[in-house]
């Protein structure tokens, strides 16, 4: 069977399409922040274990939910890598694989966003609660900046999805 070339690309267009490569650096560094987070997961695992006969409810409660936020920060990282490599640098071709995640099949820039947003909503969900379990030993002013910051982030999300759906139309109406 015959291979299909790529058309060959002008010099200029060739190195700024060929740029999207300086990226693999920056992916391969959050790769290595992402086990950086696995190692602290697991020390504040073995932590949690071996603390646990001297530690009260809320204390367990407390590093429970930061167990919580590394997963989630990693689940962040992993949609930033996964879906940013596929996005802007090269696919990943894992079409048909079992294991190919159900956001990557319909991942562009625009999802990539909302998907973000989300989980830095959820991100910031957990801190929040950690800060409300231990509210008695801050002061107001601190609760009411973490509540206003987390208001913005979820503003801020509602924003993005709002574009993205106007866009999602306005690209339907154009075609249409």
């Amino acid at each position: 069977m015959m291979q299909n070339n790529p058309p060959r690309m002008k010099p200029l267009s060739a190195i700024l399409f060929g740029s999207r490569w300086l990226q693999m650096p920056l992916y391969l560094g959050l790769i290595v922040a992402q086990a950086v987070y696995v190692f602290l997961f697991w020390k504040e695992l073995a932590h949690l274990v071996q603390e646990t006969p001297h530690l009260t409810e809320e204390k367990i409660m407390l590093v429970v939910l930061g167990l919580i936020d590394v997963v989630m920060i990693s689940n962040l990282l992993i949609m930033v890598i996964v879906g940013g490599y596929e996005t802007f640098v090269s696919r990943l071709g894992l079409e048909g694989h079992p294991d190919e995640p159900d956001w990557l099949s319909h991942v562009n820039a625009n999802v990539l966003k909302v998907k973000l947003a989300t989980a830095i909503i959820g991100i910031s969900s957990i801190h929040l609660l950690k800060t409300f379990i231990n509210a008695p030993n801050l002061d107001e002013k601190t609760l009411l900046w973490q509540v206003t910051i987390h208001m913005a982030f979820v503003l801020s999300a509602i924003g993005i999805a709002l574009i993205d759906k106007l866009m999602g139309h306005a690209v339907i109406d154009v075609k249409h």
